[in-house]
């Protein structure tokens, strides 16, 4: 027996196991069995025995070259323009911002906000003494008066 012919018996096999199973659970007409045969038939003879193809790589909204402006950062997803990212893909797209970076292949430095409101936040932070530094030596600004026991 080749292939094919192989392949047919096969396909007639399957076709009348699922058939009788359903006939043996629901009584039905001739006319209605010999419909139910043939839609069963053509159903899995459309089936292919290939697996199915890798979903392709999505193309970005922008060039991610592009995406990163200093007002603006662009979600590559949909091409929003956004200060910040993180909460947007969260609500969005039920995404983190390191899932977000595998599926784009970006680098772990890449931003999450826009590089001037980055910058208007740390201002903001440095002016109302929240920051005392950061590098090697991180200093938290606790006075004895601060500490209760």
């Amino acid at each position: 027996m080749t292939g094919i012919e192989e392949d047919k018996d096969s396909l007639v096999s399957l076709t009348a196991s699922i058939v009788s199973a359903n006939v043996s659970n629901s009584p039905m007409a001739v006319e209605d069995l010999c419909n139910m045969i043939k839609s069963v038939h053509t159903a899995l003879s459309g089936l292919s025995g290939h697996e199915a193809e890798p979903i392709s790589r999505r193309e970005p909204a922008v060039p991610v070259r592009s995406s990163v402006k200093e007002d603006y950062i662009v979600c590559l997803e949909d091409g929003k323009k956004l200060k910040t990212l993180k909460r947007y893909l969260r609500a969005r797209y039920q995404m983190s911002p390191e899932e977000y970076r595998a599926k784009w292949g970006l680098p772990a430095d890449y931003p999450m906000a826009a590089p001037s409101y980055t910058n208007q936040r740390r201002e903001l932070a440095h002016k109302i003494g929240v920051v005392c530094g950061r590098g090697r030596n991180p200093t938290l600004r606790i006075w004895a008066s601060d500490i209760r026991r």
